[in-house]
């Protein structure tokens, strides 16, 4: 069996079209010592970046399976089902992943705000000039969110 860098390497060259069974992609991630790769969700339609997260195996295969976007919560030390408190769930429409294998890119639609402050983006800080500025509104107020 060719070692992991090598089998990164060899998609690299590998024509457009060419397929990898998943269970082979997920065998083959690179995960940090934590067990935990870095898992970005993007809003299927409009390419915008919602979030930041991270998975370990077990809640990608529960995202693959189920549909439905599965985190790891750190600072809970427990699985996450993006929504399962907020009503505000993540549809899995796609997955991408880079190409040494450490990090994802989820395609999904996303069911109302997707960042705990109520917008749309957890991105809604940009940089102008040497200050850093609120780009966007809550969509709806946060206390809401979570019952």
């Amino acid at each position: 069996m060719a070692s992991n860098n090598q089998f990164w390497l060899d998609l690299e060259t590998a024509p457009v079209g060419s397929q990898r069974n998943i269970s082979k992609i997920v065998d083959r991630l690179v995960f940090n010592e934590q067990g935990l790769i870095t898992a970005i969700a993007q809003q299927f339609d409009t390419q915008e970046v919602l979030m930041l997260a991270w998975m370990n195996k077990e809640s990608l295969l529960i995202s693959l399976e189920e549909g439905r976007a599965c985190y790891w919560s750190r600072s809970r030390q427990k699985l996450w089902r993006k929504g399962e408190s907020s009503g505000q769930v993540q549809w899995l429409k796609g997955l991408r992943v880079d190409c040494d294998g450490d990090a994802l890119l989820l395609e999904v639609d996303q069911q109302g705000p997707a960042c705990h402050t109520g917008r749309k983006s957890c991105f809604y800080l940009g940089l102008k000039g040497e200050q850093l500025e609120v780009l966007t509104a809550p969509e709806v107020d946060p206390a809401s969110l979570y019952k």
